[in-house]
């Protein structure tokens, strides 16, 4: 089954936004609600072959189904934001501001469900709110049941989102987000309105979009149809197994009846033989028992299986790193191995810190939590990716480095530091503690001095 990625929903600017107008975009995400449950189901485990047509009673009919999209997009996460992202900014009291906004918010459980549901859907959103407190808040929001629209100019800018859904009554609820203020949805299909609710703290759309990609498209979204034969194909093979554990016992030349069958699969035991022997002991007939054999495909499934699998990883450029060889694998070769993932997360990473900027914007646009409205710009993102390192390898690197670049160069390639310039500090109060003295000299001569020419240092 196959869906074509969404595209961005645009609406003219300067237009109203109406009934009409939320409604005609509404029954354009119901076409995307369908995709978003595929792929959310395929990460959950449940493929096409559950959904396949049953075979007649007499065949076995396995449905095996290995949840390689799950595995993608949680080796995925955990390479690319295991380690959380880190936020600094060269104002002390901003940063302390920004710390206690991510603390209130859990902002690293935030963060890596933002990142899986892109990875999942290919996009998810954000909502900023303001509590009773007037501490501004975040919660996280799939696309299944949340859309937005962006303006029809070249840059595209957030225009107003919409979260809905439907109760058991089949009764119309959620919001319509502007610039301006937020609309409470209520009523039934086809027949609701909107009701002023409140109005926007925020100089801009109160929601955040974040996406995997500009094409909006899952990690695991190419290789949909490999995962599909991937189960069909060991389905199969678990068929196979089920047949050869059911073969047919054939007695050629002999007739035996339905007490000798209970017999034989009862008892275990054979004993047939000729009854038209002549005279000279010899015999009319050839009486033959036997299992019949079926054709065995086992090595070419298992070469289709085999590349099947390869193309998967190969295709979402994501690494196998349950597979046999990285357990022996460090250093460069290890890089190499990772670099189409580091790649990837790269790409995605330029996206994620759009996304983060927007956040913080609209964030210190309020003066009830920072008192610069700019302060967003200053903020540096370091992205730490969640590999192995090879600590040793970096130890000899930088006792190597010391004598070609600065010490700061040197430390900075040992992952064990986080603070570069903190390590340092450390390392020059270790080196004053030391006590210097001359080496010739015992440690109870210390501070003895001797003025002028050499002269003999008496008691006294």
């Amino acid at each position: 089954m196959k869906h074509k990625p969404p595209k961005i929903m645009t609406f003219p600017k300067d237009e109203p936004i109406t009934n009409e107008v939320i409604s005609k975009f509404m029954e354009k995400h119901k076409l995307e609600v369908a995709r978003y449950k595929y792929l959310k189901d395929m990460y959950r485990g449940i493929m096409d072959i559950d959904n396949a047509e049953p075979k007649e009673s007499w065949k076995p009919d396995n449905r095996l189904t290995v949840n390689f999209t799950k595995y993608i997009v949680d080796t995925f996460t955990g390479y690319f934001n295991g380690i959380p992202v880190k936020k600094s900014h060269k104002d002390k009291e901003i940063l302390g501001k920004l710390q206690e906004f991510d603390n209130l918010n859990d902002m690293e459980d935030e963060e890596s469900e933002l990142a899986k549901m892109a990875c999942i859907y290919g996009r998810a959103f954000e909502l900023l709110y303001q509590d009773e407190d007037t501490k501004t808040n975040v919660v996280y929001n799939s696309p299944t049941n949340m859309f937005m629209v962006y303006d029809d100019t070249i840059k595209q800018e957030p225009l107003f989102a919409v979260r809905y859904g439907y109760d058991d009554d089949y009764k119309l609820y959620g919001e319509v987000y502007t610039k301006e203020k937020t609309y409470a949805l209520n009523g039934t299909m086809g027949f609701y309105n909107m009701t002023e609710q409140a109005l926007n703290p925020f100089s801009e759309l109160p929601i955040v979009e974040f996406y995997f990609n500009e094409e909006r498209m899952s990690i695991f979204e190419s290789v949909v149809s490999l995962v599909n034969a991937f189960n069909k194909a060991i389905s199969e093979k678990a068929n196979d197994v089920d047949y050869f554990s059911d073969q047919y016992l054939a007695f050629m030349g002999a007739e035996i009846d339905e007490e000798d069958a209970k017999n034989i699969r009862d008892n275990r035991l054979i004993n047939y033989y000729d009854k038209n022997q002549n005279s000279q002991g010899g015999t009319s007939s050839k009486i033959e028992v036997k299992f019949l054999d079926k054709p065995d495909s086992d090595s070419q499934t298992e070469n289709l299986l085999d590349r099947l699998t390869k193309l998967i990883f190969q295709t979402t450029m994501v690494a196998n790193i349950s597979d046999e060889s990285f357990g022996s694998t460090s250093g460069v070769s290890l890089a190499y191995k990772l670099q189409a993932m580091s790649n990837l997360a790269l790409s995605f990473q330029r996206k994620f810190q759009s996304s983060l900027n927007s956040r913080y914007k609209l964030y210190c646009e309020l003066s009830t939590n920072v008192s610069n409205k700019d302060a967003w710009k200053d903020i540096e993102y370091t992205f730490t990716r969640n590999e192995p390192k090879d600590i040793k390898e970096q130890a000899e690197t930088a006792n190597i480095l010391k004598g070609i670049t600065s010490e700061e160069t040197a430390l900075s390639v040992i992952s064990v530091i986080p603070d570069v310039q903190a390590e340092m500090e450390k390392i020059k109060k270790e080196d004053s503690s030391i006590p210097m003295f001359d080496q010739d000299k015992k440690p109870s001569e210390k501070g003895t001095e001797v003025s002028g020419t050499n002269e003999e240092v008496t008691n006294g």
